[in-house]
């Protein structure tokens, strides 16, 4: 290159061209044949550097290879040639003029650095698609840690920018920092905060990928598609997106519904309101007419027989029903309810399953049914608890019993 311009210099000045002229003519030449030189080259390393990894990575069977050309990582390790190329040449081709020489310089030094900075974000980028990919990490907030190097990355690029631009030594703009610490945690305050939130959620385990979560405060109940370092992306179930910072997850209380995802079932946790005044004695007539049920049949001629033991053991006038001990309508209502909760297919009966009334109000008397569907798919779920309801609210008439429904009387003007 130093003969050529020299060549070039040589021609301009035997054709009675002064110095001066000679020399601009001569760096245009020279950095209009470098431009042409470069893109070429530039393009020529591209395309050979992209081919023969993408045909490596076609019959790798690892999948890193791929994720390194998607994420243009061989794009940017062809630019290192050509800069370096003008990097090279440049000090020859701008020898009378350093001024500009210098100037130039310091441009492609920084473009070294921001170049280095994009191999390095590709290559994140890799690590994190990569991991991704792998059933271990795909729940892991892998985004927040990718960030978190980013940050430092750049900040380490623009302290050699500076460094670049001014002619100071890294160590100056190293006690700068130092000294605008105070500066710094409040300008990334919710960065900090929300850096510590995650390695708190990925070491505790409080939050995954995938996770059903409930956040009243902020209106989320759906499932975390993504961690980063700033937010939780949750997708709700209406298929709204709702963005919380990440540090809220561990200063502020929410619900996880992993455990429930991850146990044998899912709870039915459900009352049926009865009207009080329908619950009753039942006469020996009744319960002739429940043995017919056949859940109930056995257990009304066991409990029966114990109950008539009970009552002539202790001389009870049975002339009036109240006296010693007797069955109620409801009582059998609620075995009625166990019986056939322990013998439904969907019912998990490796858990807990219970009818229990709870505390009358103006409302009725509560019988709440308590147990899990072995089904925790939430269409299944809410198909399976329908059927059971619609099953014991046609039942409730067979034991004389009645729903309480709250009923309006408007009046007529």
């Amino acid at each position: 290159m130093k003969d050529l311009t020299r060549y070039f210099y040589n021609l301009f000045v035997s054709k009675g061209l002064s110095e001066n002229i000679a020399e601009y003519l001569n760096v245009l030449i020279g950095v209009c044949i470098l431009v042409i030189v470069i893109f070429f080259l530039d393009l020529m390393m591209r395309k050979v550097i992209i081919a023969i990894f993408k045909s490596y990575a076609s019959r790798s069977k690892n999948t890193f290879d791929d994720y390194l050309v998607k994420n243009k990582t061989f794009d940017y390790l062809a630019h290192i040639i050509p800069l370096s190329i003008i990097i090279w040449v440049l000090p020859m081709l701008f020898i009378a003029f350093p001024t500009a020489e210098r100037y130039l310089e310091t441009l492609f030094d920084i473009m070294v650095i921001v170049l280095v900075i994009w191999i390095l974000r590709s290559i994140l980028r890799t690590f994190r698609d990569f991991l991704k990919s792998l059933n271990s990490f795909k729940d892991k907030p892998i985004d927040s840690y990718v960030q978190v190097f980013m940050i430092f990355v750049w900040t380490i690029g623009i302290i050699f920018v500076f460094s670049s631009m001014t002619g100071k030594s890294i160590l100056t703009f190293l006690t700068a920092l130092g000294a605008m610490s105070a500066v710094i945690l409040l300008i990334f305050k919710d960065t900090i905060l929300g850096f510590v939130a995650s390695i708190q959620v990925a070491v505790n385990d409080t939050v995954r990928i995938g996770d059903w979560i409930t956040m009243e405060k902020y209106g989320a109940d759906g499932d975390v598609i993504e961690i980063n370092l700033s937010s939780v992306k949750v997708q709700n179930f209406d298929k709204t997106i709702t963005t919380i910072p990440t540090y809220h997850l561990t200063s502020e209380s929410f619900r996880n519904w992993r455990g429930m995802m991850d146990s044998g079932g899912r709870r039915i946790k459900r009352a049926l309101l009865i009207k009080t005044s329908s619950v009753s004695f039942l006469s020996k007539k009744d319960l002739e007419d429940l043995k017919k049920i056949a859940l109930i049949s056995d257990y009304i001629k066991s409990i029966q027989k114990d109950i008539d033991t009970y009552n002539q053991d202790h001389s009870i006038d049975k002339s009036t029903l109240i006296n010693g001990r007797n069955l109620t309508n409801m009582g059998v209502f609620r075995a009625y309810v166990d019986f056939y909760l322990e013998d439904h297919p969907y019912i998990n009966k490796n858990m807990t399953i219970m009818s229990r009334q709870l505390a009358p109000s103006a409302q009725g008397t509560p019988l709440e049914i308590y147990a899990f569907s072995n089904d925790k798919v939430w269409k299944n779920y809410e198909k399976i608890m329908a059927d059971i309801f619609d099953h014991l609210l046609s039942a409730i008439p067979y034991f004389k019993l009645e729903v309480f429904e709250l009923n309006y009387t408007i009046e007529k003007q």
